[in-house]
């Protein structure tokens, strides 16, 4: 089992910043690539990023790119979200998600989810 406890949500204005946290820790080592989903009210849960644990190749949703940015540090098995230029259709919660590799996320390990709101 994989746990995975996110932080660094809050509310900030259009325009501005934030940076995500997720700590992972149980078998770590089973961690493929993790990434980060979002879910707005009323709506489906969609992907946002990805990043590979060992190579750190990542994968973007168009409507992030250029925007956010994924990092990750793997001595402390944390990765990070840097979001800038925020708009308020970015607001939603956001769950980081640990994927053990072949499942397309089907397998994956979720944390409990931080709220983000951007304010107009």
């Amino acid at each position: 089992q994989v746990q995975l406890v996110e932080s660094g949500g809050g509310l900030v204005q259009a325009g501005g910043s934030l940076r995500l946290s997720c700590a992972a820790s149980g078998r770590t080592y089973n961690i493929y690539h993790m990434g980060w989903f979002r879910q707005a009210p009323g709506k489906e849960r969609e992907f946002v990023v990805s990043i590979n644990a060992l190579i750190g190749s990542t994968n973007y949703a168009e409507s992030v790119k250029g925007r956010f940015t994924i990092s990750r540090d793997n001595a402390k098995n944390t990765i990070y979200l840097q979001m800038n230029s925020l708009k308020p259709e970015d607001t939603a919660v956001y769950h980081c998600a640990a994927d053990p590799g072949g499942s397309n996320w089907r397998r994956a390990w979720w944390g409990q989810g931080t709220q983000v709101t951007v304010s107009s």
